[in-house]
């Protein structure tokens, strides 16, 4: 354990500044991944898809209180959306709305994954420059070098702050690819229950 550790140690030196930024950046990913993983888990998964389909028949039938015991038995997004339809009685703008106030948990932290993409290849970027900096420093200074590790050090830190930043964004990149498919997934099952609400409304109607 200890030899990891101080592996770990050593590749963070050896990286220069921007492996810290870096680091965080990927501890931030992890997080919101797992909290993203489990929240459409949840609403997409096995379960998910049959309260759905309960929601969507009840909402046909224009059963309110089948809709309400639906909802408070399972805190949800498809759940929420169908009780504010339901409560309020079907129209085009009430469905909007009711739709609309669900994005925001819908869309939750896509736009720090986002963000996250974009930024950790930067900052290897500028992790590399400043290493090709550093080495050429070395190159044009008065003093002759007489070893050569003391370039390499240099090239070195330009290589690992790419190779680090690349992979917190790629580590990012197939996570957030799948959280947007799930989220337009989402947004294509309620705009189904809207369809399941409109289609009671003109049967009671």
């Amino acid at each position: 354990m200890s030899a990891l550790v101080d592996a770990f140690f050593e590749v963070m030196h050896r990286g220069g500044v921007t492996m810290w930024p870096l680091l965080g950046l990927s501890v931030v990913s992890l997080t919101l991944i797992l909290e993203r993983g489990l929240f459409w888990w949840r609403t997409n998964g096995r379960t998910g898809r049959l309260e759905v389909a309960r929601l969507a028949d009840a909402l046909r039938r224009g059963d309110r209180a089948s809709v309400q015991a639906i909802a408070t038995s399972r805190a949800s997004t498809y759940g929420t959306f169908a009780a504010a339809v339901a409560d309020h009685g079907y129209s085009e703008a009430i469905a909007i709305e009711a739709a609309e106030s669900r994005r925001p948990e819908i869309d939750r932290f896509m736009v720090i994954l986002s963000t996250i993409i974009t930024a950790a290849p930067m900052l290897g970027i500028l992790g590399t420059v400043l290493g090709i900096i550093q080495s050429f420093e070395l190159l044009g200074g008065e003093n002759v070098l007489t070893d050569p590790k003391e370039v390499s050090a240099g090239i070195a830190e330009a290589l690992i702050t790419t190779a680090a930043g690349l992979s917190v964004a790629l580590l990012t990149l197939f996570p957030f690819m799948a959280f947007k498919a799930q989220s337009e997934r989402a947004l294509g099952r309620i705009e189904s229950l809207s369809a399941a609400a409109a289609q009671g409304s003109g049967r009671s109607a």
